[in-house]
Formats: C-alpha cells, sequence, structure tokens
C-alpha cells in the first residue's frame, strides 16, 4: 500500500496521527510527515485515517 496526500487540501488536522500515530506526525512547525508505505500491519489504522481526513487529502493505493 502507498499512502498519497493532496497537500492543496491538507490542513494539518491531525486526525490522521490520531487514527495512525506510527504512521502520521504533524510536526512542531504544523506540516504532515508521514511514511508513504507503511507496513501492512498498520492497514486498520491507515484505512481509519484516510476516513477521518475531514478534507479528504489523504488516499490509499494498492501495490
Amino acid at each position: 500500500m502507498k499512502i498519497v496526500v493532496d497537500w492543496d487540501l491538507c490542513e494539518g488536522h491531525g486526525q490522521c496521527e490520531f487514527a495512525a500515530p506510527d504512521v502520521f506526525q504533524i510536526g512542531d512547525d504544523g506540516n504532515l510527515q508521514f511514511n508513504e508505505t507503511p507496513d501492512e500491519s498498520e492497514r486498520s489504522n491507515v484505512e481509519q485515517a484516510v476516513r477521518r481526513c475531514p478534507t479528504r487529502a489523504l488516499t490509499l493505493l494498492e501495490d
């Protein structure tokens, strides 16, 4: 799986970090940092993060 962020939509709400803290982090500067290709064990958390994003900035692609 691969995560794609639409940077034009991302507003740094942090819902993704709440759902998948081992994959997404909002830095001290307010910018999103993330693991673009997380381990398969994070799939359910990443799927939840995609669903929770209030601006729909996250997309999950399959390999």
